[in-house]
């Protein structure tokens, strides 16, 4: 699926970037960058729906979206290309300490994907995810009793504040490497060597990832009837049906 090479800091030690030889190139395929915007979008918008009875078909559709979405990033972290493997940017915590200095005092190492700072809070962020989906699902199935409800909104916490922990790490890294790390994972192209550029943007299992999201949240709402506040017997649909059985 992708060649298989050194990782980028190898190659930075080995062979280092100069300006006349950097330039953009696509780094981020489109399945990386889909999942990361879908998970964006499905965190946020299962957050923000938590507390409101009316919505919370909608909150436990984007939560099994983001378990779906873990799941696939975890295949995808083996099988994809160069910088969505785990094994390309997966460090020690000495490395990521060492990271976090050199970008503390303004030298930040350089490397075309995830540096090691940004590789943990990934980490993290899909653990919790785990959590988070978990104890939702037990909470929504009546499973556990009140200790797991309340353990589904500290986790459901404990990742919002990892969010904006790494949301203020890329702020900074976009304005220490002079770079606009967000914008980089819209298009998925970033200043790097010409043989950091990954071949292909995999376009085609992205569409058939946003193909699948669209079609479960489809099948999810197409006989629920109006969503939203006002409506909280659509909220039960799925409980109901399963007490029917």
């Amino acid at each position: 699926m992708s060649t298989p090479c050194a990782s980028p800091a190898d190659s930075a030690v080995a062979a280092p970037a100069t300006t006349s030889s950097v330039r953009k190139v696509l780094i981020w395929d489109a399945p990386v960058r889909v999942f990361h915007w879908l998970m964006v979008f499905s965190f946020v918008g299962a957050y923000l729906t938590a507390e409101s009875e009316g919505w919370r078909l909608v909150h436990v559709t984007l939560g099994y979206t983001m378990a779906g979405l873990v799941a696939f990033r975890l295949v995808w972290g083996f099988v994809g290309t160069r910088h969505a493997r785990f094994a390309s940017f997966l460090r020690a915590p000495a490395a990521a300490a060492r990271y976090l200095r050199g970008l503390l005092s303004g030298q930040p190492e350089p490397g075309a994907g995830h540096n090691p700072a940004g590789a943990l809070a990934i980490v993290a962020l899909l653990a919790m995810t785990v959590a988070v989906s978990a104890t939702g699902w037990a909470t929504y199935n009546e499973i556990g009793g009140g200790w797991l409800e309340e353990l589904h909104e500290v986790t459901a916490n404990a990742m919002l504040a990892i969010v904006g922990v790494h949301l203020a790490g890329v702020l900074l890294g976009s304005w220490l490497h002079r770079e606009n790390l967000i914008g980089a994972m819209v298009s998925g192209r970033k200043r790097a060597r010409p043989e950091d550029a990954v071949r292909s943007a995999w376009r085609s299992v992205a569409a058939l990832m946003l193909a699948a999201v669209l079609a479960f949240w489809w099948l999810q709402w197409s006989g629920a009837g109006p969503i939203g506040p006002g409506n909280e017997a659509a909220a039960s649909i799925g409980k109901h049906d399963r007490d029917d059985d």
